[in-house]
């Protein structure tokens, strides 16, 4: 049976493999940024309809009515357009400072000579 204080030392040794090499790993990067869009660009367009037998008020009115609704609508759809832009290029610059800031974590263990390099040839 293997006396306590050796599985101590195990323990231990491990426990500060596993501390050690979380120490070294990349952070956890945050979401990228995203932008809430406006209820005018997410609302769906309806136009009015004629009714059955429509006079020539009615269309007169609906005409209007349409033409009204059709500038509301390409409005909403540009505010939608808009806030894709702007989340996007907030995405980009998210981005770009993320791998600026967090370039590439380089491990102790990689600026050790290789095997190949300690060790001679044979035959040489």
């Amino acid at each position: 049976m293997m006396p306590k204080s050796r599985l101590i030392r195990i323990a231990l040794l491990a426990l500060s493999a596993m501390t050690a090499s979380c120490a070294v790993s990349p952070p956890m990067s945050a979401a990228p940024p995203r932008l809430i869009l406006p209820a005018a660009a997410t609302t769906p367009c309806v136009l009015e309809r004629l009714p059955p037998s429509p006079s020539r008020a009615d269309l007169e009115v609906a005409y209007l009515a349409r033409g009204a609704r059709l500038v509301a609508c390409e409005q909403a759809r540009s505010l939608a357009v808009e806030t894709l832009r702007a989340e996007r290029s907030l995405q980009d610059r998210w981005r770009s400072e993320t791998e600026a800031a967090g370039k590439r974590t380089v491990w102790p263990w990689q600026d050790l000579p290789t095997t190949r390099q300690i060790l001679p040839r044979r035959g040489s």
